[in-house]
């Protein structure tokens, strides 16, 4: 319909319209070996492309606008890698993200059975490609209500996560997160305190530290630094961190410590995004 084709080309049809003519008009060119190389080079371009505008559409909260991109992802993917093979692994990953925030968690469990099939055939896969399949596994199993799977599923997410990133990455904390939330489901209180504890002081170290930059960004412009913030994560780590403030707000224990370094942190964060009437 009209919705969808609207969404389609907000997500991604504007920005690949170039790439994909030469793809869809094949010449005498492009059917030699040069032309074939070429050909390939342009579905891989695509590939990022698209991966990197669902994953924005994704952090926005945009899921209807990410799926197109998220799907032609896909496609090119198996044109260029073949079905059942480790590059697929993301592109399934994607497509069941955009899918889960749509509530379409039948179709969801298909990708991720794709997924975790892609993975076995392929035991040389990296942590990185094990911690995202878990996550979103574990995040399946928490939507469908099987909390204890959720928790495995999260647990596994979180060493292959340490392992690729260290313990004190902000990328682990997430499992960490997601993690308290499912205990929080359970109602096992104390260990979701526990374990947002541990997000909160990840972040706050991690905001700190970006905030020292862009002070330095601002003090000596003629240095060149990295950007102090990924503009990606805002509206997650913004969720993440509201989330937190509410659950130790409606604690009955009150820690004003721990709601003083989350606000804290939120606080950091609108600064960094340049919303001073937040902070």
């Amino acid at each position: 319909d009209a919705e969808h084709q609207q969404a389609d080309w907000v997500g991604i049809h504007e920005r690949i319209c170039q790439l994909l003519v030469p793809i869809r008009t094949p010449t005498v060119l492009s059917l030699q070996r040069a032309g074939r190389i070429e050909m390939q080079l342009k579905k891989a371009e695509l590939i990022e492309i698209c991966r990197l505008v669902a994953q924005s559409k994704l952090s926005e909260g945009k899921h209807q606008e990410a799926l197109p991109a998220a799907q032609f992802c896909l496609r090119c993917c198996i044109d260029v890698h073949g079905p059942s093979t480790v590059q697929m692994v993301p592109a399934y990953l994607l497509l069941a993200e955009a899918n889960m925030g749509l509530g379409n968690l039948a179709l969801v469990a298909e990708l991720l059975s794709q997924a975790e099939w892609a993975v076995l055939k392929n035991p040389e896969c990296g942590h990185a490609v094990h911690h995202r399949l878990h996550r979103s596994l574990g995040r399946l199993h928490t939507a469908t209500g099987n909390l204890e799977t959720a928790l495995l599923n999260f647990a596994n997410d979180i060493y292959f996560a340490s392992e690729e990133y260290g313990l004190d990455s902000t990328v682990t904390c997430g499992g960490y997160f997601l993690m308290a939330d499912v205990f929080a489901k359970q109602g096992k209180m104390p260990i979701a305190r526990s374990l947002y504890s541990e997000v909160a002081h990840t972040w706050h170290c991690h905001l700190t530290k970006l905030l020292k930059t862009h002070v330095q960004n601002v003090q000596n412009p003629d240095m060149l630094l990295e950007p102090s913030y990924d503009k990606a994560q805002q509206v997650e780590v913004d969720e993440m961190l509201r989330t937190m403030l509410e659950f130790e707000q409606n604690d009955s224990r009150k820690d004003s410590a721990q709601i003083a370094l989350v606000a804290h942190c939120l606080a950091i964060l609108w600064f960094l995004e340049g919303d001073s009437l937040k902070v």
